[in-house]
């Protein structure tokens, strides 16, 4: 479950997605960035946020942009914060590139091996907790109760990016996030446990990540 507030936040993230994704290396389309739907995965401890973007520039492809968003900041990953933001309620916040946080990595390898789908949303108004209709769904292919890799394994993942994806890669586990959408992924599927989406006016299930493991 994640929980979600009304408050007022600065940038807001129109303007940081806006700010951020035209200037990443998998970014295509032009134009300002309209958000297609978006989803959010649990954090066990539910200490950091998440949150993962379906976007599109002008007439371009669907864009994947995964955040996290963070109480302080993330050692180790200054060159992946995407911006500081104020939040009316929750206070500053550091906003991070999904796949360089941990919490996000193994988040989404849990998602994906285990079978487990997007958080349930719930607004907190006044301490009151009304749940939010879900309009992005998200299925992994896996199943309840498999064994995980460890989060030292996640952790130690190397990461790179190749056309239209970003590749995490370590002895026994390959995690793989389309960056770039497409209805027939751009790489081998086969072997790989998938995590696929839907989407407003977008109802066909279409692959958002794949990991590999053993």
């Amino acid at each position: 479950m994640a929980v979600l507030h009304r408050a007022s936040i600065s940038p807001t993230k129109a303007e940081l997605l806006q700010a951020w994704v035209p200037h990443r290396s998998w970014y295509a389309g032009s134009g300002p960035l309209t958000t297609l739907g978006a989803y959010r995965l649990d954090d066990p401890d539910g200490e950091v946020g998440t949150e993962t973007f379906l976007l599109r520039a002008g007439d371009g492809p669907v864009l994947q942009a995964p955040l996290t968003y963070r109480a302080a900041p993330l050692e180790g990953a200054e060159r992946d914060l995407v911006c500081e933001m104020t939040h009316s309620v929750l206070g500053p916040r550091w906003v991070y590139d999904g796949l360089a946080d941990p919490v996000y990595r193994s988040a989404l390898v849990s998602t994906v091996l285990g079978g487990g789908r997007q958080a349930d949303l719930q607004v907190d108004v006044d301490g009151v907790l009304t749940p939010r209709e879900t309009t992005t769904f998200v299925q992994g292919s896996g199943s309840p109760g498999v064994v995980l890799p460890s989060s030292e394994v996640i952790d130690a993942l190397e990461r790179h990016e190749v056309v239209g994806c970003t590749v995490l890669a370590g002895p026994g586990l390959e995690v793989t996030l389309c960056r770039v959408v497409t209805t027939e992924p751009g790489f081998d599927v086969a072997g790989q446990h998938t995590l696929t989406g839907r989407w407003p006016d977008h109802s066909t299930p279409t692959v958002l990540a794949a990991v590999r493991a053993g």
